[in-house]
């Protein structure tokens, strides 16, 4: 499975080349308004072909970005998946209770995260160490919430609220809840 990291790093970059094209665009336009109408100005036909590239360039960036979602094929072909381990989860008046003090995992284990609340929406995110998201969902009282996820690399991870749930909930937090471990079998 493609890292987070990786496919937002690469989205950074291909909206950021988009939104200067289209800034292109609106400064070229800004340029024309203010302007004497006397002077020749550019073929419609190259404004056109301009706009044009943008749309498709749009679109492209789109479908190319969708088949990067890591957990994409997962949630597809999720009723064929068996996962390895699943861990019940619940959360009410801002704390989270996990089946274990620490949940253990295995690379390129599947696993299902099925979160419930008791009382209000929480949001159910692990973080990395360097406080980066790998993935969040949310949590809503009185339907399903969960998630299947397969990790490939090796890692400690918080567990956090991810939705705004009052202001106790700054502290619906598990530091380290979760260590999933690589070993190299010979």
């Amino acid at each position: 499975m493609t890292d987070s990291t990786t496919v937002l790093w690469g989205q950074t970059l291909a909206y950021t080349l988009y939104v200067l094209a289209i800034m292109a665009v609106m400064g070229w336009f800004a340029m024309r308004v203010t302007q004497d109408g006397e002077q020749k100005g550019i073929k419609p036909v190259y404004f056109y072909a301009f706009v044009s590239f943008l749309v498709v360039l749009a679109v492209s960036l789109h479908f190319i970005t969708y088949y990067t979602i890591p957990w994409k094929s997962m949630d597809m072909h999720r009723a064929t998946i068996t996962p390895d381990k699943v861990f019940d989860i619940s959360v009410a008046a801002h704390k989270f209770k996990l089946p274990a003090d620490i949940l253990q995992i295995s690379c390129a284990d599947k696993v299902l995260f099925n979160v419930t609340s008791g009382d209000l929406t929480y949001g159910f995110g692990l973080f990395r160490d360097d406080h980066s998201m790998l993935f969040q969902m949310q949590v809503v009282p009185g339907h399903r919430n969960d998630i299947l996820w397969q990790f490939d690399k090796a890692g400690v991870y918080t567990i956090r609220s991810t939705e705004y749930s009052g202001p106790a909930g700054v502290d619906t937090i598990l530091k380290d809840a979760v260590v999933v471990s690589c070993e190299k079998r010979s």
